[in-house]
């Protein structure tokens, strides 16, 4: 199927989370809705396996102008999100959906001694709802761990104290079978119930291990006081707590109109996601990207998004909840800074699909534009890192010794970006005895700027030391010998911690660990780390071979590199016979080593 520029880049970047994705036609509207478990997979098994077979798909894909989607936490969750679209914008090439069902929800009905049982509706009664549940097979397993842990009644009566006192009520066949401590004749206190009751909500929210730990207490309690038939009985209620996993996110729909803000930014664009909540579903999800003209903060361009994203969308929410509070009030709107619960839970979703939205414009605009994306890359560099000018050539040092022996260093190059391995150098340490890092530092720097200069080769705009103070200060050495000091830029990254040292300055530098700064520095480091390793273990295994077979005289080293070659380790040579020895080596030499090892 043949695909445009533009969605052939969206393919090439959408993410494999679950979600919604949405197709758009020449129009902007929204011509097909549909859920998944890997957005990649699916998204592209519409463009890439043959739509002959299917004339309508095929029909669909050919008006794709355009692909957004919402990243959620499970496929059930996508479920649910396509079901209110679907709803919502009742997409052509959709199957419509003419019933008015609903997914079910759990109620704890708002009532004395509370029933806990399932509906598809919910009644603003002061009762808790938890769900909606995408899966009745989940709701249901819920459920029944519910009534194998706890004794609830299930029956519709009132039970007002009025009514238990005047004795209205007899006990049922639930009490008879042990289903139920019949709170109708007064034989479970109301403070009792309404403590299994708050176990209950504990394990409808995923909180299973607040039960756990009070069966844990309580099993504790009677095996102290003989209660072996007790603890028997609730031994194995924690083990149906520790056996339960809940595959469904619960949200609760005490959310009932709530607009949902987060923002992310770099150096020259903001961007904003926007999801619509109702009844603790989500029916509307958006991201824009603001270009910024004069270095607008985020709560600048978070106050711009949410007027232009309300006006585009029509919302009248008023409540709206944002990562940070804004300094500009909006009459008649409360915002919501959340720290736990579902708001909380919205909110890093918005945060999530911000994040992914700004990922992908970024591999979009490398694949379309890779010149446009170094720039920017390079002209942020520029500024984390204090520099006058881009960084388009960095060189980056990093040395290697085992125990004091075979110290060796690496240079490795980046120009615009991206490794330049034919500029790639090792160094053997010559003017260094024993295991000092700082001297050896101090001559690889000196040895390689000293021949860029009598060679007249063009100066790095940064170099990059591998350590923190002490390698700096020993390279600042050799670029003061060579009268370099302000005239390039040099800069050092200790390991554990990643900060960044600059030259008289004691207080490192700590750049976002998501900066695209310094994943560039650190992968010029690990690079150089790399190259290094590979030269050391090269020159420590010569140097090996040297003190294992060159030792025997008249064996040269061309001569150990052959045996080495066919037995591959010193200790068979030792343990083979002379004739193999003689057919790889010749009589003389096979007897020779032989001898040297069996003598």
């Amino acid at each position: 199927m043949e695909k445009s520029e533009h969605i052939s880049t969206i393919l090439r970047t959408i993410p494999d989370n679950p979600g919604v994705y949405q197709y758009y036609d020449s129009e902007g509207k929204i011509i097909y809705v549909g859920k998944a478990k890997n957005l990649k997979k699916r998204v592209l098994s519409y463009f890439n396996k043959d739509q002959s077979e299917n004339g309508k798909t095929q029909i669909l894909v050919k008006k794709i102008v355009d692909i957004k989607y919402i990243i959620v936490d499970t496929e059930l969750d996508a479920l649910l999100l396509e079901n209110n679209l679907i709803k919502k914008y009742q997409p052509r090439y959709n199957v419509l959906l003419k019933d008015d069902k609903t997914y079910p929800w759990i109620c704890i009905k708002n009532e004395r001694y509370p029933r806990v049982f399932t509906t598809r509706y919910v009644v603003k009664d002061g009762s808790t709802y938890f769900g909606p549940y995408a899966s009745v097979k989940v709701m249901n397993m819920v459920l029944d761990l519910i009534r194998k842990l706890f004794k609830l009644r299930n029956c519709n009566l009132n039970l007002s104290e009025s009514n238990i006192q005047a004795n209205k009520f007899k006990v049922c066949l639930e009490y008879h079978i042990g289903n139920c401590k019949a709170p109708c004749i007064g034989k479970e206190t109301e403070d009792n119930y309404n403590e299994t009751i708050g176990g209950i909500k504990e394990i409808i929210k995923g909180n299973s291990n607040v039960v756990a730990k009070h069966l844990k207490q309580e099993l504790q309690q009677q095996i102290e006081q003989l209660q072996f038939e007790q603890a028997h009985l609730t031994k194995e209620k924690i083990d149906l707590l520790e056996n339960f996993q809940s595959k469904s996110t619960v949200v609760s729909p005490t959310i009932t109109d709530v607009d949902v803000f987060s923002i992310v930014s770099d150096e020259k664009n903001g961007y904003v996601n926007f999801l619509k909540v109702i009844n603790g579903s989500i029916i509307q999800g958006h991201t824009i990207e603001l270009k910024k003209k004069l270095e607008e903060t985020d709560e600048e361009l978070l106050s711009l998004a949410i007027i232009e994203l309300r006006e585009r969308f029509n919302s009248t929410s008023k409540e709206i909840v944002v990562p940070f509070l804004l300094e500009t009030e909006f009459p008649g709107i409360e915002f919501t800074l959340p720290q736990r619960g579902d708001k909380k839970h919205l909110l890093e979703l918005s945060e999530r699909n911000v994040e992914y939205y700004r990922r992908e414009k970024i591999k979009q605009e490398s694949l379309i534009d890779p010149e446009r994306h170094t720039k920017r890359i390079l002209e942020q560099m520029k500024k984390d890192l204090r520099l006058t000018e881009e960084p388009r050539h960095i060189e980056c040092f990093d040395n290697s010794n085992f125990q004091g022996a075979y110290p060796v260093a690496a240079m490795t190059v980046f120009k615009d970006c991206k490794p330049s391995k034919k500029d790639y150098r090792h160094f053997n340490i010559k003017t260094v005895e024993g295991p000092d890092d700082f001297a050896s530092m101090e001559e690889i720097i000196y040895r390689r700027y000293k021949r860029v200069l009598e060679e007249n080769q063009s100066m790095p705009q940064l170099i990059v030391i591998d350590g923190g103070k002490g390698q700096l200060s020993a390279a600042l050495e050799s670029i003061d010998k060579l009268g370099l000091r302000g005239k390039v830029a040099i800069i050092g990254i200790a390991k554990k911690l990643e900060e960044i040292y600059f030259p008289g300055d004691s207080i490192p530098l700590y750049l976002d660990k998501r900066s695209e700064s310094l994943k560039i520095i650190q992968q010029i480091r690990d690079e150089a780390h790399r190259f290094g390793i590979t030269h050391h273990r090269s020159k420590r295994d010569k140097g090996t071979l040297k003190t294992e077979l060159t030792e025997i005289k008249g064996i040269s080293d061309t001569t150990a590199q052959k045996l080495l070659a066919h037995f591959k380790s010193v200790k068979k040579i030792k343990e083979a016979q002379r004739s193999e020895l003689a057919a790889i080596i010749g009589n003389a030499k096979g007897k020779t080593v032989y001898e040297f090892y069996n003598t």
